[in-house]
């Protein structure tokens, strides 16, 4: 090096300058209001038109939830107490608790039973949407679980729950046998575990059998209601919108225009419709005298409404996959069963999963759609029997308040397990 390029030079630093604190503004809750609420002047007022909104409302509501009266006979007592001052009657909550969640009929020394499933449904819902969490043995359990809380729910012998597992049972081996080997032996297991199923039932005395004290299903109400119909909609409409998905997009004409015609034609026709012909309609087509049960027909019903529905959330993502994923599924020599539950439906499903959870949201409210047709849920329970009732007549905001929280909880569970479903299932690189 140069002795002029050495002298320009004048000082060379050999050690580091220690980490200054950085300005109050950058860091901590300072910096997020900073740059989220008052960024630059129009966000700061919007930011400032809503503390006010908010205040506004806070101001009004807080008074009446704090000065609320919670212990007392009907509205009348509510308004003694109160004297003129501002505040919420939720005595009618902790009176008409037992009718808002379990309805007016369903027996109270048997609250344990519908309770004692509504517990065991984390159970069983568990292994399937936390899979890498819970061992693949509890999937057991999920599949008795609907056959257990009927059980709870409904009661009566134990023998009919234990005959329809067996009966889907004996599907599933019937089935496999009819696919890996010939129908002969399908059809041959099919006859053989129907007589046993028949002698079966002859030779054990039912009324002797285990059984719990039954229930009809018009003695079921409340937000229980919700949480039966909800439920088990949701679970029969995604399998039959895949199917039916599938189904419009096959080759065999007939199957593709069955397909079509029963989606256009059910997503062209109001819920509550449907709810009528379950209600009315529906007992002409069958025979004088049949006892055809009306939440089965609801549940018939609102799981076509769903499962047109999602058949085409469904049918969006499987449009939306490159035709490489099929052509691949041929290279590797897949069948069409194969290629589709391997390849093809995992990705589809990915897509759809923002679809399918605001279908199902929007099935799980409106299950208060049954109110219409004479079915006590929470909305019905709200506006018949408590309502109706001299004590609580004039008591509208807490009960709806209290309907609305129970929609809110159950339905924003279901928005945040689809988000994180979505980040888990993320896969492709940003």
């Amino acid at each position: 090096m140069s002795d002029t390029h050495q002298q320009s030079i004048g000082y060379v630093r050999d050690s580091m300058l220690p980490q200054a604190t950085p300005p109050a503004s950058e860091t901590g809750a300072v910096k997020w209001v900073r740059q989220n609420l008052f960024l630059n002047i129009p966000n700061s007022i919007l930011t400032l038109v809503a503390i006010f909104v908010l205040y506004k409302l806070l101001a009004g509501f807080l008074p009446w939830f704090l000065n609320g009266v919670w212990d007392a006979p009907s509205i009348r007592a509510c308004r003694e107490v109160l004297d003129g001052d501002a505040g919420g009657c939720f005595a009618v909550l902790t009176e008409r608790w037992n009718q808002l969640l379990f309805g007016f009929k369903y027996p109270s020394e048997l609250y344990w039973r519908p309770t004692l499933a509504f517990v065991l449904l984390f159970v069983a819902i568990a292994p399937v949407l936390f899979r890498k969490v819970f061992p693949a043995q509890m999937l057991i359990f999920t599949a008795l679980y609907p056959f257990i809380a009927y059980f709870l729910i409904w009661g009566g012998s134990i023998l009919i729950p234990i005959f329809a597992l067996l009966g889907f049972v004996a599907g599933y081996l019937v089935y496999s046998r009819f696919v890996t080997q010939s129908f002969a032996m399908g059809f041959f297991g099919g006859i053989v575990a129907a007589f046993v199923f028949w002698w079966i039932t002859g030779l054990l005395p039912i009324e002797g059998i285990l059984a719990l004290e039954p229930v009809a299903s018009r003695d079921m109400g409340g937000f229980m209601l919700n949480l039966i119909l909800g439920t088990v909609c949701v679970s029969l409409s995604i399998p039959f919108g895949i199917a039916l998905a599938l189904g419009r997009q096959s080759d065999m004409p007939i199957i593709k225009w069955i397909c079509v015609v029963f989606i256009e034609f059910i997503r062209g026709v109001p819920l509550i419709t449907l709810l009528f012909v379950a209600n009315v309609v529906l007992a002409y087509f069958l025979p004088p005298g049949t006892n055809f049960d009306l939440i089965l027909r609801v549940i018939i019903m609102i799981t076509m409404f769903a499962s047109a529905y999602i058949a085409e959330v469904i049918r969006g993502g499987l449009a939306a996959l490159p035709r490489g994923q099929y052509e691949g599924a041929e290279s590797l020599g897949l069948d069409y069963a194969q290629s589709m539950r391997l390849i093809i439906l995992p990705q589809a499903l990915k897509i759809s999963i923002p679809g399918i959870v605001n279908v199902a949201v929007g099935l799980f409210k409106d299950t208060t759609l049954v109110s219409v047709i004479s079915m006590f849920d929470l909305v019905g329970m709200i506006r018949g029997p408590i309502l109706a009732s001299t004590e609580w007549n004039g008591v509208y905001w807490e009960l709806l308040g209290f309907a609305a929280l129970l929609f809110f909880v159950v339905c924003y569970g279901i928005s945040q397990y689809s988000q994180w479903l979505e980040r888990q299932l993320q896969t492709d690189h940003r």
